[in-house]
């Protein structure tokens, strides 16, 4: 079994949403409570830190240049010279409660997103969309309670998806084509004491890489059967999700959260690295 490399000593209070940035060569992702975007560069081992004035759920890289992030009042993009942010549509306006969580870009460029209640306290007042690269939004689901972890099958016919609170991962079949979804039924569940399914990555084989928040791993998971595969252990309880990047797509990098744990597992709220012994499928960029 592998053991990690802790690549940013960041102590995040919540590390989330790491993306490889394959035209940089770096690693994008977040502290949502902290409202930071950090962008850690391997090479040099140096980390940029972004700041701003809301909680961000995601971070993805802009085709056209810069990057799209959700924020707690939505859809943004992001001036990587001036750190300037330009709001692009706030779909919940209405619902000053809730806040973006994780989001993900899809094979077609489109970035799909969700919300949560920002307590925590409200089930099912969450909803998942889809910005399409025209900037036109749909609702994808809805009374979603924490949402959480996307993926996409190596040949983009099944989506994969993650409602923390149900410890459960969903598939969909999926139009590449149209960005649908359709025919939901549940692939992956996890047992007692295994904490909650949260951030999400797809490997070249089609197996899902799944954060066990409160479970102190990733697993790695075959969606046909529901069999966990293996397992790689990592130093804080919270682990929250995981990306594939370098050169070669064959290191599996991992976020952690600090949030109660500070003493105990000193290296909690660190982005890990480890190689897996499988590749990773291609980091999708936003299109508009």
């Amino acid at each position: 079994m592998e053991s990690v490399e802790l690549v940013v000593d960041a102590k995040a209070t919540l590390g989330e949403g790491p993306c490889w940035d394959e035209q940089a060569g770096k690693l994008l992702w977040v502290d949502i409570v902290e409202k930071r975007v950090h962008i850690h560069d391997p090479a040099s081992g140096s980390n940029r830190v972004i700041q701003l004035d809301q909680e961000i759920g995601a971070v993805v890289p802009r085709t056209g240049g810069g990057l799209m992030v959700v924020l707690r009042n939505g859809f943004y993009a992001l001036d990587l010279e001036t750190e300037q942010l330009q709001q692009i549509v706030d779909p919940e306006a209405d619902q000053p409660g809730n806040r973006f969580n994780d989001g993900k870009c899809d094979p077609k460029g489109r970035f799909w997103a969700g919300t949560m209640d920002l307590k925590e306290k409200v089930k099912e007042a969450g909803k998942l969309y889809c910005l399409n690269v025209d900037g036109s939004l749909r609702t994808m689901e809805v009374n979603v309670t924490t949402s959480n972890g996307l993926g996409w099958s190596p040949d983009h016919k099944v989506m994969y998806y993650i409602d923390s609170p149900t410890k459960q991962v969903a598939a969909y079949d999926y139009d590449v084509a149209t960005g649908s979804i359709s025919n939901k039924r549940i692939v992956v569940e996890l047992g007692e004491g295994e904490g909650f399914p949260d951030g999400m990555t797809v490997d070249e084989e089609g197996m899902l890489w799944v954060a066990q928040w409160g479970g102190f791993k990733v697993s790695r998971w075959n969606p046909q059967t529901g069999e966990r595969l293996s397992y790689i252990p990592v130093p804080a309880a919270r682990a929250s999700s995981c990306a594939f990047g370098g050169e070669n797509r064959d290191e599996l990098y991992i976020t952690t959260a600090r949030t109660g744990n500070d003493e105990e597992y000193p290296l909690a709220g660190g982005v890990f690295r480890v190689k897996p012994g499988v590749r990773g499928l291609p980091t999708y960029s936003y299109g508009g």
